[in-house]
């Protein structure tokens, strides 16, 4: 969800007799104020406005108050203002009452309440009420989750542009949530959005372009919006840059710069990019070898639960590559990589169990993970397998076999 992407509301009602000039004239002398960021004398000009029941004067006091614009930030007395305008109709106050609703902010928590206001607001058309409400829906906060309801919010605040709101509707027509997955008109949606500067919606077309969705296959249109979105920090485009470059995608083949971008997402915590990284850095590839720094950025990865970073934490471990060679740490991350069906840790650990490296020495268990990798396709399951099976009578041969067919069956929880 966002905030109200506006601030104080200018809306000056034409209205008849000495008081409607007066209050006409003393809500302008707030604004005037307000602008010159005099916010003590806003406050003072608006706060008897409101107390009179001016419901645009209401909203604006409790906005200051919900910022600490001239008074400390209260959330409490925001939501007193905001509900005052809001029970008068003001579509801007609905909306805020219903945000501060939906983060518990000066009341409880509570979502039903945020999408009553929403939908009041919503109904009115105001955008961000609109976004708001159909992110309520596809996320199922305070009403049944209804991807179909959220299209239709989505569309009704995209239509008006909200930049928000068209990226989310890109993705509702590329996945196929609530409409039929229609690619072409999710990169509509997208490039809207993208064109607007909205960093997730250029990545997201940036991938289409990578992948070929809804538009001819164009990697150098898909770096030019990788690009974009990464130079505004956004990790899944820095990942996919530095994957570009490292592959020479539609850019010169160049190391230093694929390093450069996964670092950048390595350090907001992406797991593939900090894996990729830490492969940079042992492999001496735009960077110096530098095991120890390898190590690190494989152990984040791996600390996440990245199966790939998982096995190559456990390989540097095995050959002592940045620390001591340590079998059992290893197994351990073998184990792990092995447990979420990475075919090559499962057939090193077979290798582990057979040599005993780590592990007790055991022929049973070294065929089981060589027979499930070489199951997933992995030639070397296939020898580690085939060799361990000359090793084995026909009963543990006949053990070992059921035991993979059990691993499998249960997803290798257990084994």
């Amino acid at each position: 969800m966002k905030r109200l992407t506006a601030t104080i509301c200018l809306t000056i009602a034409v209205l008849l007799g000495s008081a409607g000039m007066s209050w006409s004239a003393d809500f302008q002398k707030g604004w005037d104020a307000y602008n010159k960021k005099d916010y003590a004398t806003a406050l003072r000009e608006w706060t008897p406005l409101a107390e009179q029941g001016y419901a645009e004067a209401q909203y604006n006091v409790g906005w200051m108050y919900d910022k600490g614009e001239g008074v400390p930030q209260n959330y409490k007395t925001a939501v007193k203002w905001y509900r005052l305008a809001a029970e008068q109709g003001d579509a801007e106050a609905q909306f805020n009452l219903g945000w501060m609703y939906a983060k518990g902010q000066g009341v409880p928590q509570n979502y039903k309440t945020a999408v009553k206001w929403f939908r009041l607001s919503a109904e009115q058309g105001n955008a961000d009420a609109q976004y708001n409400l159909g992110f309520m829906y596809a996320k199922g906060q305070g009403v049944p989750k209804d991807y179909r309801a959220a299209v239709k919010w989505y569309t009704l605040s995209a239509e008006q542009g909200d930049a928000d709101a068209q990226s989310n509707l890109g993705l509702m027509y590329a996945k196929g949530q609530g409409v039929p997955p229609d690619y072409k008109t999710a990169v509509k949606w997208l490039r809207l959005a993208a064109e607007q500067g909205l960093a997730i919606a250029q990545y997201n077309l940036g991938v289409m372009y990578d992948k070929g969705r809804g538009v001819p296959q164009d990697y150098k249109t898909a770096v030019k919006w990788y690009r974009l979105s990464a130079e505004q920090g956004n990790a899944d485009a820095q990942y996919n840059l530095g994957l570009m470059y490292a592959k020479g995608q539609n850019v010169p083949k160049d190391y230093r710069a694929a390093v450069k971008w996964y670092t950048l997402s390595a350090e907001q915590g992406d797991a593939d990019a900090q894996n990729n990284l830490g492969w940079m850095y042992r492999k001496g590839e735009g960077v110096p070898q530098d095991y120890k720094t390898a190590l690190k950025w494989y152990r984040l990865a791996a600390e996440q639960g990245d199966a790939e970073a998982q096995f190559n934490l456990g390989w540097m471990y095995a050959k002592g590559q940045g620390v001591p060679q340590n079998y059992k740490t290893a197994v351990k991350w073998y184990r792990l990589a092995a447990k979420q069906g990475l075919a090559v840790a499962q057939s090193n650990l077979g290798v582990m169990y057979g040599m005993g490296r780590g592990v007790i020495q055991d022929y049973v268990y070294a065929h089981m993970w060589g027979n499930i990798a070489a199951s997933n396709g992995y030639e070397g399951g296939e020898k580690v397998r085939d060799l361990v099976a000359k090793l084995l009578t026909p009963s543990q041969l006949e053990k070992t076999q059921d035991l993979a067919r059990e691993c499998v069956r249960k997803k290798y929880k257990g084994c």
